[in-house]
């Protein structure tokens, strides 16, 4: 494993829509900056190409972009008792400029101050201190809690547009202007008195044409505050903004962008904080992203969509999309690597290699798609749901084209079929395989091999459809003869399998699991050959392998687990699938 290479991150498709202002628009008016697991994405508008900053060891919490554009500074997340990483990058080089190391657990929100001199952060609800760095000298001026011992938590920070020594937080009854003194290296807070008003702030923006700031509330009101700490308005005082105001841009012209918790955006009129305009997104709107002055912008949603609103018009258009749940697997048709598809909660959908756009999505309501297959000859997709049915589509319309209902009880959890598309063989939670006969007018349960304890997690099939290799997470892998129905052996080891392959040759049987190790056994006689350490930290989730079978090379890229790989047909790519929604493309070395 020493000389192992990295692999290269072609592309993605994801958006980290749950981090608040979460989607940026560089003031280059070219590329917009978003997060997906620990990777900020640098993507040109015009062309889609992709560009991946890699740095941070866990999820990105939130991102900020320097007035001038030179620098992107992000921060993340960790466990308990660590430090959080605040990145600067320098963008023209798409290099690391700095690594700030100070707040604990979390950073919450961060901004840079007009002029690129400082950068303003805020620690999440276990730090609490609002730091300010230096940007030149890449070192810390000075701290402070970000709130009284008796207010609540401080969720969110802006920079004053025009006075650099100047910035604002906001939380749960807190609301407070802070200005630096320099000589003396501290900040001095002053408290916005809003008398009896009490209000919990999630967003706050600066305004361009005066000295006020907004912020908006969970009550679903926006309030306006001068520089010096006035609480000047609040509105609207009727028909608020239903789930509260989660996202806030002034324009040049002083009206008001905001966005809702139940995915509205409005074009608000200032003072008065009435709508001139209003449009629909699909679930909770959590950033506003103005491309130049705003007669374009971006809105990111909690579901992963990032829509694109010419101001002038108002017209709007889905610019990306993905999946927002976990990604419970990966498939792709019979000898091309042009295509793919993914399964998660509610939906199948297909996937363009090359452009990584979606070309079709089926959805049933309410159920989860534990896996899928592509039928050889390529005439239908197979897949497995939550509801214990097998459900077949036809992948050019997603039209159903036949259900298997009942074919298990705990649900489907795993699913191949023989070469000639004749037969079915399915898992289930319960424990049993299941052989189904497949015909043009009729599917018929043609036995079923009850051995396992626990549900079945993966099911291979040998290239001659003679035998199949079931895991399960009772810590048994067997093999099935398919002409008997019965078991010709059993493969025991100290571990929770989570996948299994065939080596090329088939004289092989890899394994993977909780144990970290991928195991080699013979096929013919279950005997372990040998292990090999494969995760540092976690247990193997999915495992696929190529003529070679030598490990090369390894990346870093997905935030959460990584749930399933996947070799493509030509041996160029691989793609990986996470629990946070993400789908990786990358670059195989040996290609």
């Amino acid at each position: 494993m020493s000389n192992v290479e990295t692999l290269e991150l072609q592309s993605a498709i994801g958006f980290e829509g749950k981090v608040p202002n979460g989607l940026r628009i560089h003031p280059d008016r070219m590329h917009m900056i978003y997060a997906i697991g620990c990777n900020l994405v640098i993507e040109n508008l015009q062309t889609r190409k992709q560009e991946f900053l890699i740095g941070h060891n866990n999820n990105v919490s939130c991102i900020a972009v320097s007035k001038s554009g030179r620098f992107i500074a992000s921060g993340q997340v960790t466990y308990m008792g660590f430090k959080a990483d605040i990145i600067i990058w320098d963008f023209a080089s798409r290099q690391l400029y700095a690594r700030l190391v100070l707040h604990k657990v979390k950073v919450q929100d961060l901004a840079f101050s007009p002029n690129d001199a400082y950068l303003f952060s805020l620690g999440g609800q276990d730090d609490g201190s609002v730091v300010v760095w230096n940007v030149a000298t890449k070192e810390s001026i000075c701290g402070s809690q970000a709130q009284h011992k008796s207010s609540g938590i401080t969720y969110c920070l802006a920079a004053s547009r025009n006075n650099d020594n100047l910035f604002f937080t906001a939380g749960n009854n807190t609301l407070r202007i802070w200005e630096l003194d320099l000589p003396n290296r501290k900040i001095r807070p002053l408290d916005v008195n809003l008398g009896q008003t009490k209000r919990i702030v999630k967003t706050i923006s600066s305004s361009d044409t005066e000295d006020v700031f907004f912020c908006g509330s969970t009550t679903g009101d926006i309030l306006q505050i001068g520089y010096q700490g006035q609480f000047k308005a609040i509105g609207p005082e009727k028909n608020k903004f239903s789930l509260g105001v989660t996202a806030l841009q002034c324009l040049k012209n002083g009206d008001i962008l905001a966005g809702s918790g139940d995915g509205k955006v409005f074009l608000l009129a200032p003072l008065t904080f009435k709508p001139k305009k209003t449009a629909e997104c699909d679930a909770e709107v959590t950033s506003l992203a103005l491309r130049g002055d705003g007669h374009m912008f971006f809105v990111g949603t909690a579901k992963s969509q990032i829509y694109k609103i010419q101001l002038s018009e108002w017209k709007q258009e889905l610019l990306n999309t993905c999946h927002n749940s976990v990604i419970n697997d990966i498939a792709f048709p019979f000898g091309t690597s042009e295509l793919f598809a993914t399964c998660s909660f509610e939906d199948i959908r297909v996937w363009h290699s090359a452009s990584s756009q979606e070309l079709l999505r089926i959805k049933v309501p309410n159920k989860t798609c534990t896996s899928i297959v592509f039928s050889r000859d390529g005439t239908s997709i197979i897949s497995g749901w939550d509801d214990g049915k097998i459900r077949a589509f036809y992948p050019e319309s997603g039209k159903l084209m036949y259900v298997i209902n009942d074919a298990h009880q705990r649900g489907v959890t795993s699913l191949a079929i023989t070469s000639d598309c004749r037969r079915i063989i399915s898992g289930g939670g319960e424990g049993q395989v299941r052989v189904w006969n497949i015909r043009p007018d009729s599917q018929t349960l043609e036995a079923t091999m009850k051995e396992h304890k626990n549900a079945v997690v993966q099911i291979k099939i040998n290239k001659s459809d003679s035998e199949c290799l079931s895991a399960s997470l009772d810590g048994t892998c067997i093999i099935w003869d398919l002409k008997r129905f019965k078991r010709s052996q059993v493969l025991f080891a100290n571990t929770l399998f989570q996948c299994i392959a065939y080596h090329p040759e088939e004289f092989h049987i890899l394994t993977g699991g909780s144990d970290r190790k991928i195991a080699y056994w013979e096929s013919y006689d279950g005997a372990q050959i040998r292990e090999l350490e494969a995760s540092k930290s976690g247990t193997i989730n999915g495992l696929d392998i190529d003529a070679t079978g030598e490990v090369e090379s390894v990346g870093f890229g997905h935030g959460g687990e990584v749930k399933k790989v996947k070799i493509c047909p030509n041996n160029r790519v691989i793609v990986s699938v996470g629990d946070d929604g993400s789908i990786l493309r990358w670059r195989l070395s040996s290609a």
